[in-house]
């Protein structure tokens, strides 16, 4: 059954249903709307974990951190400078393979200060080892939620869940929220395989010396280059289970084109309109929509693209001094497999909007 929702609700709801143990995360504007309801949830009897305030985002990273190593499952949310204050914390929880999940309510970063939505606080920490996916409306950023969980605990590794602030956190969408039964059929039990026990001693983090440590980052390298497998199998998984679609890379009108549009997260759908439009006055355009970040999907990218002649990546981060962000992940995705001219396109910075006739004019 589907219920009228707010996008943090909503996705406080799956949380809820995904039984976390220990749920701790600090509220910071477009993110506060996710833990309130987590939090009210837990006073009014409807939820079984333990919500741990905490006096900052760095402290919030560092509970979960514990307690994902102390073998229980958790969950913490976040954005702009909050997920920026959690980033040592964030390299430690990739960097000691716990299976945190976590949603980053993406938002612009300071200087000047800005509450409104783009995607430059991911992109910071894009580099931490953390599994990125990327939500195109409320009822994905639901679905990926399931996701991340599976594939969090499958291979022991962290996953975020990013959705665009504002226009998926605040606004209102009918959403399929899972029942508990099938929630629990796809999510079964956390059992975990490696976690702190005052019976069986272990060491988490210890120093790594110059022999070691490029090798262990490495591995870390692989392992999440590696996790696209379980990641596709899993979305798999779940389209069989609940039948909703989900993919790392998700087209629209790309038969037949020769120019497509390259974005992540929400403005897939004003792209959308600008693309029937476009494909209505004789210009053969699509669509391409990047929902799995890291690891990157080169294979699905390169096998669409190379069969156009121009891409228009829509960027709503950017590399200062560089180009955006997203147009260098294609570049590295295309390099010397075929030639296509690619269009760095950088829009919508703090929450500027992005109107269906500004995408058009990117054609030009």
């Amino acid at each position: 059954m589907k219920k009228l929702l707010e996008g943090s609700q909503a996705i406080a709801q799956i949380i809820n249903r995904c039984k976390p143990g220990v749920v701790s995360a600090y509220p910071i504007t477009p993110q506060t709307h996710i833990v309130e309801d987590l939090a009210k949830l837990k006073a009014d009897g409807e939820a079984e974990y333990e919500f741990v305030r905490t006096e900052s985002e760095f402290a919030a990273a560092s509970v979960v951190l514990g307690a994902s190593a102390a073998g229980t499952r958790t969950y913490t949310a976040t954005t702009s400078q909050g997920l920026l204050l959690m980033l040592e914390v964030l390299y430690n929880i990739a960097g000691l393979e716990l299976p945190v999940v976590m949603t980053c309510a993406n938002r612009a970063v300071g200087a000047p200060i800005n509450i409104w939505n783009d995607q430059q606080d991911a992109m910071t920490v894009r580099d931490t080892g953390w599994i990125m996916l990327f939500a195109k409306n409320i009822q994905e950023a639901v679905d990926l939620h399931l996701v991340a969980y599976k594939v969090a605990e499958g291979i022991n590794q962290s996953v975020m869940v990013n959705m665009d602030g504002f226009y998926l956190t605040h606004t209102m969408e009918e959403v399929n929220i899972p029942e508990q039964t099938n929630v629990d059929r796809f999510l079964p039990k956390f059992k975990p395989v490696d976690f702190l026990d005052v019976k069986n001693p272990k060491t988490f983090g210890y120093l790594a010396t110059q022999k070691e440590y490029q090798e262990i980052r490495l591995q870390l390298h692989e392992k999440v280059k590696n996790s696209r497998s379980l990641i596709i199998k899993t979305m798999k998984d779940f389209k069989n289970s609940f039948g909703r679609t989900l993919e790392p890379v998700s087209t629209y009108k790309t038969a037949g084109a020769k120019t497509v549009y390259v974005c992540m997260g929400s403005i897939y759908g004003t792209a959308k309109i600008a693309v029937d439009e476009l494909r209505k006055s004789g210009k053969p355009v699509g669509l391409v929509a990047i929902n799995m970040f890291r690891p990157f999907p080169d294979k699905e990218i390169l096998a669409v693209l190379s069969k156009m002649k121009k891409v228009i990546v829509i960027n709503r981060a950017v590399s200062l001094g560089a180009e955006g962000i997203l147009t260098t992940e294609i570049k590295k995705a295309l390099y010397g497999k075929c030639k296509v001219k690619i269009a760095d396109e950088i829009v919508g910075l703090g929450g500027r909007n992005v109107s269906v006739e500004d995408i058009k004019n990117l054609l030009v």
